[in-house]
């Protein structure tokens, strides 16, 4: 069930489609565009790591 956390950054990239396809207002001294790139990528990278996490497969309580 964690898994379906992986569709958040694929569904955050849909969106910079449809809401971030400009280039005004500077976020940062960045256009908007590229700044919500970037912050899909760190999206992306805590979105996975939170899934990693979660996955019962990664726990290492075993002896």
């Amino acid at each position: 069930m964690h898994r379906w956390l992986a569709l958040v950054p694929f569904a955050f990239t849909l969106g910079g489609v449809l809401v971030a396809n400009r280039v005004r207002p500077f976020v940062f001294g960045l256009p908007f565009f590229l700044a919500w790139t970037i912050a899909g990528v760190a999206l992306s990278a805590i979105v996975m790591a939170c899934v990693y996490r979660l996955d019962p497969d990664n726990r290492s309580d075993e002896p």
